[in-house]
């Protein structure tokens, strides 16, 4: 083998080690995502807590109201994209339930309509019942539900931090 078959050789050897190990970086940082996504719901867990929402008093039996609360794993830069919200309907004098504020769909906030009794959403036209299944519209899924408690006069929601799983309505917050 002559000097310039050596020098051929060592540079393709070399081009090939460069590329192989571009693939590898790429494929490193096309699967943190994935891993990510795959983990959050464990971490969601960990995560959970009771917000208070209002006092018992505030909510008159049969209304729907918009109550706001901050994610449970806000973090320093979230600034107001740290609050979340929630639609709470009281049922009873000690019976409450709570929907997550966002379509199943794509995410969009939903509106309650009083008089007609539904939630809607005014991205695709999802409708949802009173008790939050779907009535119309593309939503895959009822609005997500809440654990709601009352403790010293107060109602708390159980929350979660918010994260795509939550969002498209594939898993109960």
């Amino acid at each position: 083998m002559n000097e310039e078959s050596k020098n051929e050789i060592s540079r393709r050897s070399f081009f090939l080690r460069i590329s192989l190990g571009l693939a590898g970086i790429s494929a490193l940082a096309a699967a943190i995502p994935v891993v990510s996504a795959l983990l959050a719901p464990l971490l969601e867990k960990k995560n959970q807590q009771w917000r208070t929402v209002g006092k018992v008093d505030d909510f008159q039996t049969g209304s729907t109201n918009l109550v706001t609360f901050t994610n449970a794993d806000p973090q320093l830069y979230a600034g107001t994209t740290a609050k979340s919200a929630a639609w709470l309907r009281r049922n009873d004098d000690n019976q409450f339930i709570a929907f997550a504020a966002n379509c199943t769909h794509l995410g969009c906030p939903v509106r309650w309509e009083k008089e007609a009794h539904l939630f809607m959403c005014p991205c695709h036209g999802g409708v949802y019942y009173a008790d939050g299944t779907v009535a119309g519209g593309p939503p895959p899924k009822p609005l997500t539900r809440y654990e709601v408690k009352t403790f010293n006069n107060e109602v708390q929601i159980k929350t979660a931090p918010v994260s795509i799983t939550t969002i498209n309505g594939s898993k109960k917050a």
